[in-house]
């Protein structure tokens, strides 16, 4: 625990403060505090991480905990920061930073640190949480918490020097890093959605706890003038692993995240999930059980997209299973891949929290990574409250303890692809049942309706047809053809055919269009449970 007399007051203390260099809108902060200063660098952090993972992790334990449970979401909803406590409040830079308060949603302390520079070198100074950074009633329970007990993690706000979305920047944020390693952004649609993760171990592994590491410290660089980026650092524990995280962080027409990461084992991990995106999906057009809910689709993201090395685009549509399934695709040096959200129609969410503007997420690498597999990991759930995808990438090589890893990859929170397709993309699966109208509904057929929209459906000559290449394990299909959809949209088709499954275990099937030799359509999967 840090000692209490080297702590500084930011308006007392501003003399000496100034002489580190400390940037003059973090001293225009009243309310923050600081810590005494100490040397920084990326290798001193990864160094630090490296060393951590050559001992067990011992957790923070410093904060009651009686009073961390009593902050709970009602007494949580009434904390609030101030923002006129917000660091680079008056810049440098566009984008102030706030943060979260610690709680019972969110017991982990996170520190937060000021780097800054002086005679060449960097210096980091903690940001000093004080209840007096937070607006909240006079008898709210976290007043109890001691000074220094540290934050739940940061906004990153929106540009202090113009107003978005029609609100001003203390209204608005475009990233935020809350619980565990979890962090999200927003698309150019100003919604959130998703989210992605530091990274992601033994989840949904038979016998073994899912572990959530924590990003334990922030590290925030004063950014330049005019600059549309920040730069943040992240030191990463678990009982499993250590990390050392370089976030460059950049807001355009949507987010742009930049991310260095250095990890280090401390024990074997069965399922390495690296990149990791964590997504909801509850139904859609594709199977809605009747009276389940009284919108017609609710889901965060609809898809996983990939770009496969060997330069294959795939769309495989997410299911709510009725148990956790795993489905793996192998790869070598994947191109990207990313959990999209494409049906942008309100007409088909009909809520006012609008699901049809939630951003995709797409994972870009960065450098060659090697044979691996994407993940996709589905978890059954009854309600739109669980965030039940992940999607990651799984590096072949064993994740032993004592090795490590270095990864490095850009994420895009947009509204469209970052990398679209010259092929006709998917855009719904559509399911019912088979056989054919006016005659009896074989038991066990299921009907398949996938549509297609793109350029080269529409560059089609009149009068002809696409060719479904149309593969399963197992079962039959029958019923098979393609039409254009009868809406008057240039390029719109559906396949459609009927399935016959054998057996009661799930079944992948892959499907794309084609004329003659040229490939029309992108490869769509679909993982099939019958019953």
């Amino acid at each position: 625990m840090m000692d209490r007399r080297s702590l500084l007051v930011a308006g007392g203390a501003s003399l000496a403060l100034a002489s580190l260099g400390l940037p003059a809108g973090a001293r225009a902060a009243a309310g923050l505090r600081f810590s005494q200063p100490s040397p920084f660098s990326f290798e001193r952090l990864v160094a630090l991480s490296k060393s951590l993972a050559a001992k067990p992790r011992v957790a923070d334990a410093s904060l009651p905990a009686d009073v961390l449970q009593r902050i709970d979401y009602d007494a949580q909803g009434k904390i609030r920061f101030d923002t006129r406590n917000a660091l680079f409040r008056d810049g440098p830079g566009a984008f102030p930073v706030t943060f979260f308060h610690l709680g019972r949603l969110a017991p982990v302390p996170v520190h937060m640190y000021l780097l800054e520079e002086a005679r060449g070198d960097s210096f980091a100074r903690e940001i000093l949480y004080d209840a007096a950074l937070f607006t909240m009633p006079a008898d709210s329970p976290a007043r109890q918490l001691p000074a220094g007990a540290g934050f739940a993690g940061f906004r990153l706000q929106e540009s202090r020097l113009g107003e978005q979305a029609g609100r001003p920047w203390q209204d608005n944020d475009w990233v935020a890093f809350q619980g565990a390693s979890y962090f999200r952004a927003i698309g150019e649609l100003y919604q959130y959605g998703l989210s992605a993760r530091g990274i992601a171990l033994d989840a949904a592994v038979p016998d073994r706890p899912e572990e959530f590491p924590d990003f334990t410290r922030f590290y925030f660089e004063p950014p330049t003038a005019g600059s549309d980026a920040m730069t943040v650092y992240a030191l990463l524990e678990g009982p499993s692993v250590t990390g050392a995280y370089k976030f460059l962080l950049r807001r355009g027409k949507g987010v742009l995240m930049n991310i260095e990461c250095r990890l280090f084992l401390r024990r074997d991990v069965e399922r390495f999930g690296l990149a990791p995106l964590t997504s909801m999906y509850w139904y859609s057009e594709t199977v809605k059980p009747a009276g389940i809910d009284w919108r017609p689709e609710v889901h965060d993201s609809d898809g996983l997209a990939m770009w496969n090395g060997a330069g294959e685009r795939i769309w495989r549509p997410l299911n709510n299973p009725t148990q956790t399934r795993a489905s793996t695709f192998t790869d070598n040096n994947p191109k990207g891949f990313g959990l999209l959200q494409r049906d942008r129609s309100f007409d088909h969410y009909q809520d006012g929290v609008h699901y049809e503007k939630r951003p995709n997420l797409w994972v870009e690498p960065l450098g060659a990574w090697g044979e691996g597999e994407v993940q996709l990991i589905e978890i059954a759930t009854d309600d739109e409250i669980h965030d039940n995808v992940l999607a990651c990438w799984v590096p072949k090589a064993p994740a032993s303890a004592g090795s490590s890893v270095t990864l490095k990859y850009r994420l895009h929170w947009s509204a469209e692809e970052p990398f679209p397709s010259p092929l006709a993309r998917c855009i719904a699966t559509r399911m019912g049942r088979g056989g054919e109208p006016g005659k009896p509904r074989p038991a066990g057929v299921r009907k398949f309706m996938v549509e297609f929209i793109g350029k080269p459906l529409e560059s089609l000559a009149s009068g002809v047809k696409p060719e479904l290449v149309l593969t399963a394990a197992r079962g039959k299909f029958s019923y098979v053809f393609a039409e254009a959809v009868p809406n008057g949209v240039a390029g719109h088709w559906r396949a459609q055919f009927d399935f016959t499954p054998e057996g009661n275990e799930a079944v992948d099937m892959r499907l794309f269009l084609k004329n003659g030799e040229q490939t029309l359509s992108e490869t769509w999967l679909y993982q099939f449970q019958p019953g």
